[in-house]
């Protein structure tokens, strides 16, 4: 097995999608066991630049791009795998992932929210306050989760 320490950090997006009520968008995740929920994310293909991910990705996992864009991180923010997953996912190519996030605002009504895309992710979805986040999460990104509250906490409610 190569030094995990020494395999890169997959490039990716994550979107903090807040309602008009100040709730964040949290889908339960298909693929892991128990309950656990995570807002979107996904990688950056190839050439593609990163709000171009950013609404791409929404558009495959919640079947709609009716945001707006309210703030996004300006460095990447990363978490590394829990080592029985590395050689699981992604190939075993990556360590963790390094992610620029994006706070944006739903623009739409619930109704057009779709997680039965064809590409799906979630087998649930639901709106969350804030502060609760970090608690809905898988423990290896708590700490990211965490982080993102703090950098977008004061915008969420004023957006």
């Amino acid at each position: 097995m190569p030094d995990l320490k020494m395999l890169p950090y997959r490039p990716c997006v994550g979107m903090m999608v807040v309602n008009a009520a100040g709730l964040v968008f949290v889908g339960q995740r298909i693929d892991a066991p128990g309950k656990a929920w995570q807002m979107p994310q996904g990688g950056i293909d190839e050439g593609e630049n990163p709000e171009a991910a950013a609404f791409r990705e929404l558009e495959e996992e919640i079947g709609t791009r009716n945001v707006r864009i309210i703030d996004r991180t300006s460095d990447w923010l990363t978490y590394d795998l829990p080592e029985e997953l590395i050689g699981r996912v992604w190939g075993g190519r990556y360590r963790g992932q390094k992610q620029l996030w994006f706070l944006m605002r739903f623009l739409g009504a619930d109704s057009e929210i779709n997680i039965h895309t064809s590409q799906a992710e979630f087998s649930a979805w639901k709106w969350l306050a804030i502060e609760d986040l970090p608690r809905t999460i898988v423990p290896f990104k708590k700490a990211l989760y965490t982080e993102l509250v703090d950098r977008f906490r004061k915008k969420v409610a004023g957006g």
